[in-house]
This record gives C-alpha cells, structure tokens and sequence, in this order.
C-alpha cells in the first residue's frame, strides 16, 4: 500500500510538471481554453503557411531554370535540396519547442525568419542586377548560369524560407494537437479529427497555391508571385497571434535528449553485468503499469543498481521509465525508415512531373493554358471533398468494427498509403513513354491531362499515409516530446528528397555509357528516358511497402514478457533476484 501511494503521489507529480499553460503562464482552465476554437487559429495558419510555402517550392524549378539559368538535373537538385532542408531542419524547431522554447514561441520567432526569406527572394526576382541577363534556353541561346553575389543573394532567400519552415511546421501539428488532452475519451477522438482537419487545411492550402498562386507567377512574374506568398505568410501570422488568448500551452521540459543519453551511457557502463533472465524482474517503475519488453534487452542493464558501487549519478542508474521512452524511440525507428522512399516518390511529381508537363500541350481552352506546376492541385481538388468524407462517414462507421478511435489503426493507414504509392509511379512510367513516343515517333504532343492520374492517385496515398504517420508519433507514449516526434515525421521528407537527389545523380553516372548522356543528362525529356527510372522508382516503391509488412508486424507483435508478467510476480527467486541486484530507489 505504501508503494503504491508513493507511485501514486510520483505520477501525480509527474502530471504536474506537464499541466498546460495559458498565455500568462497559469495552469489552463479547460472551459476557457484549448478544443477546437483555439485549433482553428492553428488550422488557419498551418493553411497559410503551406499556401506561401508550396507556391514558391512546387514552382521553384522554373524559377530556377528560367531566372538562374541552371540545368534540369541541377534545378531538379536545387529545388529536392530545398525542400529537404526544411524537414530536416524540423528536428531543430521540435528540439527547440519541447527542451527550450515551447511551441507557441517557436511558432512565432520562426515565422518572423520564414516571412524575411519571401521578402528577400522576391527582391531578387524584381531587381534586375540580382539576376543574371534574361535569355531563351529553348531557342538555343547561350545563357549565363547565375554565380557569385546573385547566387548568394538566391540560396540565402531559400535558405532562410527553409529555416523558418522547417521550424515552424513540426510545431503547428503539434500545438493543435495540444489542444486536446488525451486522457479524456471524447477529447481522444476529437484529436484525430484534427489530424483529419489539418489535413483538410494542407489540400486547402496547397491548392491555393497550385492554382492562383502559381497563375500569378507565371502571368505577372516571379517577383509579384513571390511577393504574394510573403503578403500569406503575413496573414499566417496574424492568424496565428489571433488565438493567443485561447491556447493550451505545453511548457518545456528541459533539454529532451540528456534523458536519452544517460540511458545509452549507463548501458554501455554496465554491458558486462549480466541481464535479469526476464525484464519484469527489473522493477521499481514510478507507474506499476509500466513493464519493460523483451525489445532491445541490452538497455535494461542501464536500470541495475550495482551494490559495489556506492553511489550511482543519474549517468550510471536510470528509471523504468527511462529505459521504456528510449526503447519506443527506437522502435518507431523502422515504421519510420519505410516512409522515406514514399517522399521520394513526391519529389518527382514536384521536379520532373513538372518538367513533363512543360513538355506537354497545356490549353484547358483555345485561350487558356494551365501552368504545368499547377498539376499538384489536381488530387488536393479530389482530397478537400474526399476528407470531410472520410472523417464524418469512414471514420465513424469504422470504429464500430474495429473500435479503434480513428477508425483504423495509424500503422494499417501508413500501409494502405505505401501500397497505393506503387501505382502511382507505375501510371507515371506508362504515361512518359506514351508522351515521349508520341513526341520522337509521331511528333505529336499529347494533352497534359494524361498525366494527371499519377497526381491523383499519390494524393490519396498521401493521405492515408502522411496523416496516419504524424497521428503514430504524436500519440506515442513518450511525454513532452510531441513536438520532437512529430518533426521525426518531416524528416522523412527531408531524407526522401535528399535520396532522390542522390538517385537522379547515380542513375545519370551509370547510365551515361549506355545512351551517351544519361537517363536524365538532358535538358530535353524527349532525349531523356524519365519513364524508366519512374520504373525503378515504382520497384522500389514495391519492396519498401513489403518491407514495411514486416516491421509494422514486428512493432505490433505482443511482448512475450506481458504474458509472463504475472508469472513473474509470483516467482519468489525472481523477487529475491530483483531486490538484490535491480533495486531501483
């Protein structure tokens, strides 16, 4: 009974250091703060700011082609380098938000730097001396690739753009879902609307930007498009501030790798001491349903007390607890991995989808043309229906069957979303060596509406993916750490575009020999073979989603020690063994 008090009044303690703040830095009263209400200022600047964001990235490749001078496969890298920066600059704005800052100052210095990057490019694309001499690539003009100061002035435009959104975005998820507290059942399925609804408030903003956006680049120039998206990410803001008032705040809880550190360490100091035969009999946890797995056992000598030692730091003994987070954290390692070829399949429909589009007659009529880089707005089109749909329809008539809050479990909507991506890149080959025959052979040039299957069907995909992956992490049971985790999932973009950058310059290298110049060396597609590396891409794409059978099975298969816990307990040699050696104060 004693124990169980003191474990008691520790998880009360516990919960204490976590309560949610107001504005002033009070504890938060749940009538007056978080729900929905405050969620909607975070929807809204999460649709802005993808709306600013995606209108220079999805376009950006033109920009710079046809303003930098610099060729597809370096353009394709430029741009796939870019938006890799920022989801790998996530991991920074999440470490930041949960050891230092919170999420709402983060939020709000970062999107302050990401507003004086649009600032910045879209002086460079208005003044000329910024830019080198315009020319016609396509009428065989000798152009001058963009270097020095003009180079610089660019690159450090994007970069700070990248910076501020790599910051930025983890910490919008993460917020809105702060609003809900997820001890609380009804609060609980409220969250994955959310998830549903920031979702909505992505296509929202991706379309947008996809359609006006974009008209507006290439009607009025880059610099007024540019400048456009600098006025959104303004309005971002004030929406975001708007909500101030409304906000559960999560404080910071002090730096969030120290923890994880010291289990490594201690570990690694005490890899010679022999590991209790089953990891029940290290007990002591603060919560007594907390119970360690029989995943990664080398962590679990980090929790042994080593009587010879007189006195052990925190670097030397660590919690239950501890050694648990640690050990999720690995866990989701691999569920995350399988999603990095997915991303690589989005940087293709944002560098040579486009570029296949250009190669293509763009007239919707006899006077209008589409621009190639509003192709992505297709699925978001279909998405902006299909996910109220899901949400108000799917979603409750699933969880009568399966009685999972979200209607089906996050890892079973990541599977259906990597399976669906294959076909994807399998529509996209079959439409490229179709436009490219009928290019080289016929000299015709198809309707850029052939193309717009591989859009749709990698949007659904995404979809069921790209939401099912952040809902994963963030309700992982590692506390204080959402924002971190949920920027884990954006560095699977970033990985995914940095692999695709690797991709497109191998292929190049070993193809060279075979064709005189590489699948991708040109800057025509006609003399280029897009259509077989979008093959390779889509047998990739194939093993990825067998590979990730296997390790979603493996995270969910039940560990043996919960079925031999209670067996456990009631071993007295076991209890004897766990007194002596894995006492835990």
């Amino acid at each position: 009974m004693e124990q169980r008090s003191k474990n008691s009044r520790l998880e009360e303690e516990g919960q204490h250091t976590t309560t949610s703040l107001d504005w002033r830095g009070r504890p938060s009263n749940p009538s007056k703060h978080g729900g929905f209400r405050p969620a909607a200022f975070v929807l809204g600047m999460q649709a802005f700011e993808i709306m600013a964001i995606a209108a220079v990235g999805n376009n950006l490749i033109t920009y710079v082609m046809n303003e930098m001078h610099f060729s597809l496969s370096k353009s394709a890298n430029v741009v796939t380098n870019f938006v890799g920066t920022i989801f790998i600059l996530a991991l920074f704005g999440g470490y930041l938000s949960d050891s230092y800052l919170g999420c709402f100052w983060t939020i709000l210095i970062f999107a302050f730097v990401e507003l004086s990057g649009f600032i910045l490019l879209s002086v460079q694309a208005h003044v000329p001396q910024l830019k080198p001499p315009a020319c016609n690539i396509m009428s065989g003009e000798e152009c001058v690739e963009a270097k020095g100061f003009q180079a610089m002035i660019f690159f450090v435009a994007i970069y700070l753009v990248a910076l501020g959104s790599g910051c930025v975005k983890p910490n919008m998820i993460a917020h809105g879902a702060d609003q809900f507290d997820q001890d609380n059942p009804k609060q609980l399925k409220k969250l994955s609307s959310y998830f549903n609804a920031a979702y909505f408030a992505f296509s929202v903003g991706q379309l947008v930007a996809l359609t006006l956006l974009v008209w507006l680049q290439t009607h009025s120039g880059m610099d007024v498009g540019f400048g456009v998206s600098a006025a959104v990410m303004a309005m971002a803001l004030i929406s975001f501030l708007s909500g101030t008032l409304y906000y559960r705040n999560k404080p910071p809880q002090g730096s969030i790798l120290t923890p994880i550190a010291q289990v490594f360490v201690a570990a690694f100091f005490k890899r010679k001491q022999l590991s209790p035969s089953n990891p029940q009999m290290v007990d002591g946890s603060r919560n007594e349903s907390l119970h360690l797995t029989h995943k990664f056992r080398f962590l679990d000598k980090a929790c042994i007390r080593v009587e010879s030692w007189e006195e052990e730091s925190a670097w030397r003994l660590c919690s239950v607890e501890q050694v648990a987070q640690v050990k999720t954290l690995l866990s989701v390692i691999p569920i995350f991995a399988c999603t990095i070829v997915f991303n690589t399949i989005l940087a293709q429909l944002q560098t040579f989808s486009v570029q296949q589009g250009s190669a293509m007659d763009t007239h919707l009529t006899r006077n209008f043309r589409i621009p190639p880089a509003s192709l992505q707005s297709i699925p978001y089109i279909i998405l902006i229906l299909a996910v109220p749909l899901y949400d108000t329809f799917f979603v409750p008539f699933a969880r009568r069957i399966t009685g999972h809050e979200s209607g089906i479990s996050p890892l079973r909507r990541i599977g259906l979303g990597l399976f669906l991506a294959t076909f994807s890149m399998v529509s996209a080959a079959l439409m490229e060596k179709k436009r490219r025959d009928a290019a080289v052979i016929h000299s015709k040039t198809l309707s850029i509406f052939w193309i717009t299957p591989q859009f749709l069907i990698f949007g659904l995909s995404e979809m069921f993916t790209a939401v099912g992956l952040i809902e994963f992490f963030y309700k992982q049971p590692l506390k204080g750490m959402q924002a971190f985790l949920t920027a884990i999932t954006y560095c699977s973009y970033s990985f995914g575009f940095y692999l695709s950058s690797v991709l497109v310059s191998l292929i190049n290298k070993i193809t060279t020999g075979s064709s005189g110049g590489g699948w991708l060396h040109h800057n025509n597609l006609n003399q280029d073979r897009l259509d077989l590396f979008y093959w390779l891409l889509a047998s990739l794409s194939l093993l990825n989603f067998l590979n990730y059978l296997f390790w979603s099975r493996w995270y969910s298969s039940p560990s043996p020690s919960s079925s031999s816990h209670h067996d456990a307990k009631d071993n007295t040699s076991s209890n004897k063994y766990s007194a002596n050696h894995n006492n835990i104060p």
